[in-house]
């Protein structure tokens, strides 16, 4: 039973961890980092921001995968997030679950 819940707990931390690498890649090769960084911000909020005004809300990655496809702007300021229509659906849901997964 022991090697069991320590084979789960490995599981899912190398997951975690494959998630963090893979949707840090991502959002440095989608260009998000030119206008968002995670601890701070920069034109657009911090990830860590994002991840702390979600917390807990269930539909936070439909919302947050749409915003990120068609853009938007209001909900953090005046300036405009410009739609991401070149990425894909699969990596908009990798980046969006990292980001909502960070922490302060």
């Amino acid at each position: 039973m022991k090697t069991l819940a320590l084979l789960a707990f490995a599981t899912i931390a190398v997951s975690g961890a494959a998630l963090a690498d893979a949707g840090e890649d991502l959002l440095k090769k989608s260009g998000c980092t030119a206008c968002h960084a995670i601890d701070k911000k920069v034109i657009g909020p911090a990830y860590q921001d994002v991840a702390m005004k979600y917390k807990g809300d269930a539909s936070a990655p439909a919302k947050l995968q749409e915003k990120v496809k068609k853009g938007g702007s209001g909900v953090w300021g005046q300036v405009p997030m410009p739609p991401n229509t070149q990425v894909s659906d699969a990596d908009i849901k990798t980046m969006v679950a990292y980001i909502l997964a960070l922490k302060k």
